[in-house]
């Protein structure tokens, strides 16, 4: 027998309320900074660059959380969790030497100045003169 329909939209209702829709992504609790510091490896200078790339990653993570997608925040703290597991082979595999490709990424980071307008697109088209009434 199936149960009144009362009583099933009621028990709905109850989990709902009870049960977050999506839990929010936790990047605290991922504890990012503490297995960075905990790994020999990435304590080392000659790996800054790849304890940066996890720091941004990180802070990647807060920004997805902030603009509510948690979705994704959690993939970019995968990521980085998982990147944190092995630093050996991360640090490996960052090992790209690569100047051109370094220049290209460090002028992607450049925050751009706003192009000046080509003043004929631009601005409004100006109407001609009207001669001086006498």
């Amino acid at each position: 027998m199936r149960p009144p329909l009362l009583a099933t939209g009621l028990a709905l209702a109850l989990a709902a309320n009870v049960l977050p829709a999506r839990a929010a992504c936790d990047v605290k609790g991922a504890q990012i900074e503490e297995a960075i510091a905990n790994k020999k490896e990435l304590r080392e200078d000659a790996n800054a660059q790849t304890v940066r790339d996890l720091r941004t990653l990180r802070d990647a993570a807060i920004v997805l959380e902030t603009y509510k997608f948690p979705g994704e925040c959690e993939v970019l703290l995968g990521i980085a969790k998982s990147l944190l597991a092995n630093p050996d082979k991360t640090i490996e595999q960052g090992g790209d030497t690569d100047e051109d490709k370094a220049e290209s990424l460090v002028e992607a980071r450049e925050p751009k100045a706003k192009a000046p307008a080509d003043e004929k697109v631009s601005a409004p088209a100006k109407a001609p003169a009207r001669p001086k009434a006498n």
